[in-house]
C-alpha cells in the first residue's frame, strides 16, 4: 500500500489483506536499520482476524522516499501523521527496538491517537555503544555484524526459525544490508540520544504490554523492566532465552502476548 506522509511517498504493507480504516488498526513499527518486512508473520496474524493493518517502512528506509528522520520525536510526530493519511483516528501502535521508544513518543505526544502500546525488546535509556556507532557512521559492515550477532539469542543461532526454510541470522543481516548510506547511524543515533522513556512512559494512559527476551544482549531485560514499571496499565512478559530479535525467535509467543 502507498500513501504519502508528510509530502513523500511511504510504503507499509498490509498483512495480506486489503487496508479497511473502518477496522481496528494496528500499526507496527520496526527497529533500527531494518524495514517492513520483520513483522511479516505478526503482520498476517493480525490482518487475518479482523484489524487493519500497516506495517510502515519509516522515511528512508525500504521502500518510503525520504531521509531517515533524526530523532525519537520526529519519528513520533511522523507516525501521528502515518496516522491520518491512513484515514484512522486512531491505532494500537506495536514497535520493537527503536520502533518501541517511537511508539512510546507517539502516545505521548498524540494520546488520541493510540489506542494500546506493545512494545517489544525495548529499553530506557537505549544507549548505543561507541563501537557500534562509530561502525556505523562508517558503513562499516561490522556494524551489521554487531547487530545479528547480538541482536539473535543462541537458540537462534543453531537454527529453528518457525517459519521452515528460513534462516534467522542470515535473513537479519540480509535485511540491514540492504539499508541505504547513513541509515542505520541515524537509527543508531536517534536511540542513544532519546532520554524522555521514563517521562513518555508515565503519561501513557491506554493498555500496554511490554515483552523482553531474557537473553537480549541490546536491550538489557533491566532496562525493559523499568520501561513497563513506569507505565500504570502495563503488563510484563519476559521470553525465556529469547534475545532482541523477538519477532523471528519467537512468534507465536509475542503474537500471544499481544492479544488484547
Amino acid at each position: 500500500m502507498r500513501l504519502v506522509v508528510a509530502g513523500s511517498d511511504v510504503f507499509a504493507a498490509t498483512g495480506g489483506r486489503d487496508f479497511d480504516p473502518a477496522l481496528p488498526a494496528v500499526i507496527f513499527l520496526h527497529g533500527a536499520g531494518f524495514d517492513h518486512s520483520v513483522w511479516a508473520l505478526l503482520a498476517r496474524a493480525f490482518a487475518s482476524h479482523g484489524f487493519a493493518v500497516l506495517a510502515p517502512d519509516l522515511p528512508g528506509h525500504g521502500r518510503s522516499a525520504g531521509p531517515p528522520l533524526s530523532s525519537i520525536a520526529a519519528l513520533a510526530d511522523w507516525t501521528a501523521a502515518l496516522i491520518d493519511a491512513a484515514g484512522l483516528r486512531q491505532a494500537r501502535l506495536i514497535g520493537h527496538s527503536m520502533g518501541s521508544l517511537v511508539a512510546l513518543e507517539t502516545a505521548a505526544r498524540h494520546p488520541q491517537k493510540v489506542t494500546a502500546l506493545g512494545l517489544l525488546a525495548t529499553a530506557a535509556p537505549m544507549r548505543v555503544s561507541d563501537d557500534l556507532l562509530n561502525a556505523a557512521r562508517a558503513n562499516d559492515h561490522t556494524a551489521i555484524d554487531m547487530i545479528d550477532i547480538w541482536g539473535h539469542g543462541y537458540r537462534a543461532s543453531l537454527g529453528g526459525s518457525e517459519a521452515p526454510g528460513l534462516w534467522m541470522l542470515g535473513g537479519g543481516e540480509r535485511v540491514l544490508e540492504r539499508a541505504h548510506a547513513g541509515v542505520l547511524f541515524a537509527d543508531l543515533s536517534a536511540c542513544n540520544d532519546y532520554r524522555n522513556a521514563l517521562a513518555a512512559a508515565a503519561k501513557v494512559s491506554v493498555p500496554s504490554v511490554v515483552i523482553l527476551g531474557s537473553r537480549d544482549l541490546m536491550t538489557p531485560i533491566k532496562s525493559g523492566k523499568a520501561v513497563a514499571a513506569a507505565i500504570p496499565n502495563c503488563r510484563l512478559t519476559v521470553l525465556d532465552s529469547a534475545g532482541h530479535m523477538l519477532m523471528s525467535e519467537r512468534p507465536e509467543e509475542v503474537l500471544a502476548a499481544l492479544r488484547p
